[in-house]
């Protein structure tokens, strides 16, 4: 362990050398109130920022131990101290000036979800904030006193003004706690009330615009129907009043834009916690729903689609299907048997991004073309035994077939952005337009032993991460676009880390994707995703994802 001073010194003592002459300050330094350490120094002033840490003591930070005894508090409180510090290093980012990238301060930017990030973590032994600086430069040559600015003026500044509970507000921080600990209250209330999720009422469901994920001003709060309204008495709320979506499933029909996939939308990201003010703060669904799609052209490998699509016409086995580009059809049936298989209870669908032929026939097509010419099995007949039979409840958008209200247990319509209860009416008008009957094949979960096989890599591998929508791996690009739930381009980067490591360390032609994901989720619970740093520090820029999009991510992964 370093002093400060000695950093001081050696700074001085590499001015106006050349730029690889900063990798000498790689260390840790003992400052007063915390300890900065230079964990990777960037190779040029244009390359990727210089990876830095902080590291405070609980004593020093001073935050009440109640706030980070339990993982969601703890998750929380980091939250809300990167997006502090964010604010705090944007005042000085690019203030030290120099070439390329000199003088960048960079923090996470967290958006209205709550992630388990590397950005902060706490510890037993204390707060560990991780962040990026442009060591600056004029042309490849170290400037010295710009760095020292940086760390020795402005970063103080920030740390104190970020990471010290008496420097904070105190009754915004006990806010953002209390409203976790009560989200996590009422994602258990689900299961002891048989519920797939909960809106409160008064909640704002529509976002500013498609690029942005803020509330709507002046939008129609959501009042839920009375016959669905149910009442929770919260920890640190108290009373709230909201719709219950029971178990089984629940249908959203409705009119064009009068906010159905508006309230799909709210509820695929009700999976996470929000911030105070987002307007979801209490938009709550059970924690392993799937928002499913078609996806035309995706690689499927190995999976066992039988359950929906059989005797196809070129006798291709649907118990074992593998395509490099599958059909809108075949997509969504692998979608479902991977939900399936990543332990989902709650399936999400909208009837704009699904494949028709997937999702119901109807009765003149039935008669046009023969059951037994007919490979696909449609959801529409199978959604019921996939609650009866394997619990798993479905909740779907439907806007122009009325098949689907006859399997609906509830449903719901969105009249103008407000929630009515229909579902009495409706099935008095299903008695009178009954559905053709028709001979279903038996219901039969499926079984996965898809063994993992390891593709031809060059080592060692490089993952390089384009936002939300994917990354590539080598040379393979898995795309992630149609994975809705993946809300943090951070997620995306874990995503690639834990698919490199699966590359280097497990797929070794015998374990099965399942195992694999299993033994990933396990680490990540009980390590955090520093375990897939190979010893040395994991630095700021991922997020944690579900096992879901886990699951997701390898089955996209394109493999012999």
């Amino acid at each position: 362990m370093h002093h400060a001073s000695d950093l001081q010194h050696m700074l001085h003592s590499i001015h106006r050398k050349s730029y690889p002459a900063y990798k000498s300050l790689k260390g840790a330094y003992q400052f007063e109130k915390y300890i900065l350490s230079i964990d990777h120094v960037q190779g040029d002033p244009f390359a990727s920022p210089s990876h830095i840490s902080v590291r405070i003591s609980h004593q020093d930070a001073g935050f009440p131990k109640e706030y980070y005894q339990e993982k969601i508090g703890r998750i929380t409180l980091c939250d809300y101290l990167t997006r502090q510090f964010e604010q705090q290093v944007n005042r000085y980012t690019f203030r030290a000036k120099g070439s390329g990238k000199s003088g960048l301060i960079s923090v996470t930017h967290c958006g209205q979800e709550v992630l388990e990030r590397t950005a902060c973590e706490i510890t037993e032994k204390g707060i560990t904030a991780r962040f990026f600086i442009g060591f600056p430069s004029n042309g490849r040559t170290i400037n010295a006193p710009e760095l020292e600015k940086i760390l020795f003026d402005f970063l103080p500044v920030c740390v104190q003004k970020a990471f010290f509970y008496r420097n904070l507000n105190h009754s915004h921080l006990e806010q953002a706690i209390f409203l976790a600990e009560d989200q996590a209250w009422i994602r258990q209330e689900l299961n002891r009330r048989s519920l797939a999720a909960f809106v409160a009422d008064g909640s704002v469901l529509p976002r500013e615009s498609g690029i942005s994920s803020r509330p709507m001003k002046d939008s129609v709060p959501f009042a839920s129907p009375e016959t669905l309204q149910i009442t929770m008495e919260l920890p640190h709320k108290g009373t709230i009043t909201g719709m219950g979506i029971p178990t089984g499933i629940t249908l959203i029909a409705g009119g064009g834009y009068h906010g159905k996939s508006t309230l799909l939308n709210a509820l695929e990201l009700g999976v996470y916690n929000h911030i105070p003010g987002d307007g979801r703060e209490y938009v709550i669904t059970d924690e392993t729903a799937l928002k499913l799609r078609s996806e035309d052209g995706r690689f499927v490998k190995d999976a066992d689609i039988s359950l929906f699509i059989n005797d196809l016409p070129n006798k291709k086995d649907t118990r074992c299907f593998s395509t490099e580009d599958a059909s809108g059809s075949t997509s969504q049936a692998a979608g479902i048997i991977e939900g399936m298989e990543s332990g989902s209870r709650v399936f999400l669908l909208d009837e704009d991004t699904s494949a028709t032929n997937f999702m119901v026939r109807d009765a003149f097509m039935q008669k046009v073309i023969q059951r037994e010419k007919e490979p696909i099995t449609p959801f529409l007949e199978r959604a019921a035994d996939l609650y009866g039979k394997a619990g798993i409840s479905t909740i779907l958008v439907a806007g122009s077939s009325g098949a689907f209200f006859h399997i609906a247990d509830t449903i719901i319509q969105m009249d103008n952005y407000r929630a009515v209860d229909i579902t009495e009416h409706v099935k008095k008008l299903c008695r009178e337009y009954p559905l053709p009957g028709s001979v279903i094949p038996a219901f039969q979960l499926p079984e996965s032993t898809r063994i993992m096989t390891k593709p031809a890599f060059r080592f060692p591998l490089k993952t390089k991460v384009h936002g939300k929508d994917g990354f590539s791996l080598d040379r393979q690009e898995i795309d992630l676009r149609y994975i809705e739930q993946i809300t943090d381009s951070e997620q995306t980067a874990a995503l690639g880390l834990l698919l490199k490591y699966a590359v280097e360390h497990l797929i070794d032609g015998k374990r099965t994707l399942g195992d694999i994901v299993l033994y990933l989720d396990d680490q990540l619970r009980k390590k955090g995703l520093s375990f897939l740093a190979d010893g040395s520090s994991i630095p700021c820029g991922y997020a944690m994802p579900r096992v879901q999009e886990i699951f997701s991510c390898f089955n996209r992964f394109r493999r012999p």
